[in-house]
């Protein structure tokens, strides 16, 4: 089991344009034999309309879904790829892999959501439409994440295989959360942050690199690749609300998720700078919480964003949140480096699994507190969904599943991450040694620099603890 500390061979002429090649002439077969146009978006839509007593075009979902699915996928595409060239030797790796990893997951997340949640038992097709891609960019969400914690670690080809299977995953714990617990996780602090936060910690957990710190001097950024991971963080923060709200109800569900989430953010803002800020001896604020902890808010309030917890709840939530996001910077990082042997490159911990993990119990505790009185009898079987077999569900019976499925998203990232981990452990993947990881030269052309790159420097290394002052 014990990796030989070779020098890795990390040519991947045959095996990355093999994965690709292949991967997507699958998918095309696959899409062949199954994927077809939903009602809304076949040609067979005038007459759908007209059979449906619909008045206008304008009825049509993808005038109600579009804006949200551009706001996703500018998240998905820039804002997981810029967040992630923070690295001051890996910005093509960051956002090119990112890049790489999301245009294969979506076409297999739409797949693989489709098996799931759309196909027809009759005709045996999956019929697509714009809400399909919003899913599947959140399908993709999940692998993106993972992939937060192995950045600078791994082969394309390695990506490639996490996002496989985390895909898979992905569409499996969402199918038993959302359909078999019947919860509700319309921003996926559960489905998306906690299991992929979680499933990437342990794919890094069982690739833990004993020499890693021969690449030290590259596990860090410079002033301008920072400022590029700000962009990142930017569009993120921008369009979260956007993320919670996209697939919540048409109606008074969408609109009270983009409040709640643009609320939550707002406040998780203040808290990161103030604790950024208290850390340091001199009250200097880190980039690295900046970038990062301020989204905490929006990933906290992934599952209670279409409930009614109130503008000022949501305000508490991005309050908490930003302070233990950044908590998680300054102290668990480092201490799950050094004492739990795990490497997390973009301490994916501390913004996706553990607010994720909170999101999903803020969500459980909002849900078995709600009554009639705040909801209206209509309004709590709308927000729940308490129709058909869940008709007779109490709140109260409501939290404890919500309850029920954060723990379930935990267990499939942890248990699924720990079994990549290990088919990603054999020698045959181009992966990078221990003193070659952080470094675009392994798997990019990369221009020649006019300055050299300076020696050690330990500035803004999410692992090393600078700290020490405190």
């Amino acid at each position: 089991i014990l990796r030989p500390q070779v020098k890795g061979n990390t040519n991947i002429r045959v095996s990355l344009p093999a994965v690709c090649f292949v991967w997507q002439i699958a998918m095309i077969i696959l899409f062949g034999v199954f994927i077809r146009y939903d009602e809304e978006s076949d040609a067979h839509w005038v007459e759908f309309r007209r059979e449906n007593n619909i008045t206008s075009d304008i009825e049509n979902d993808f005038y109600f879904r579009y804006p949200s699915f551009q706001d996703v996928h500018v998240m998905i595409f820039v804002g997981f790829g810029f967040l992630m060239t923070f690295l001051k030797r890996y910005s093509f790796g960051g956002v090119g892999f990112n890049f790489l990893i999301a245009a294969f997951g979506l076409q297999w997340a739409l797949l693989m959501q489709g098996w799931f949640h759309a196909l027809n038992p009759e005709t045996g097709k999956i019929t697509i439409g714009v809400e399909s891609l919003i899913n599947a960019d959140f399908c993709c969400a999940g692998s993106l994440i993972a992939y937060g914690a192995l950045l600078g670690k791994v082969s394309p080809v390695q990506l490639l295989v996490v996002t496989l299977f985390g895909v898979t995953l992905f569409a499996v714990e969402e199918y038993i959360i959302l359909d078999l617990l019947h919860c509700r996780d319309a921003g996926g602090s559960m489905v998306i942050h906690a299991f992929g936060g979680y499933y990437g910690l342990a794919i890094s957990w069982v690739l833990y690199r004993p020499n890693l710190h021969q690449s030290k001097r590259l596990n860090g950024s410079v002033y301008h690749s920072d400022v590029f991971a700000m962009i990142g963080t930017l569009f993120l923060w921008m369009f979260w609300p956007s993320f919670n709200s996209a697939i919540t109800d048409h109606g008074d569900g969408q609109h009270r998720a983009a409040i709640n989430t643009y609320l939550a953010l707002a406040s998780s803002v203040l808290t990161t700078v103030a604790i950024s800020s208290m850390s340091q001896k001199r009250g200097k604020l880190d980039m690295v919480h900046i970038q990062n902890a301020t989204l905490a808010g929006g990933v906290a309030m992934g599952t209670a964003a279409e409930f009614m917890i109130t503008p000022y709840g949501s305000l508490i939530v991005g309050f908490c949140t930003g302070i233990i996001s950044t908590f998680g910077y300054l102290f668990v990082t480092p201490f799950l480096e050094k004492h739990l042997k795990l490497q997390d490159t973009c301490g994916v911990h501390n913004l996706h699994a553990m607010p994720g993990m909170l999101g999903g119990f803020i969500g459980a505790i909002v849900a078995a507190a709600a009554d009639e009185s705040v909801y209206s009898r209509e309004g709590l079987i709308n927000t729940f969904d308490f129709e058909g077999e869940f008709a007779n569900r109490s709140v109260g019976t409501q939290g404890g599943f919500q309850a029920a499925g954060t723990c379930v998203a935990i267990a499939f990232g942890l248990v699924g991450g720990a079994i990549v981990g290990f088919i990603l452990r054999f020698p045959i993947w181009g992966d990078p040694a221990d003193d070659n990881c952080y470094d675009d030269e392994v798997y990019w052309e990369v221009p020649e620099d006019e300055e050299a790159i300076p020696p050690v420097l330990e500035y803004n290394n999410h692992m090393i603890h600078k700290h020490q002052d405190m």
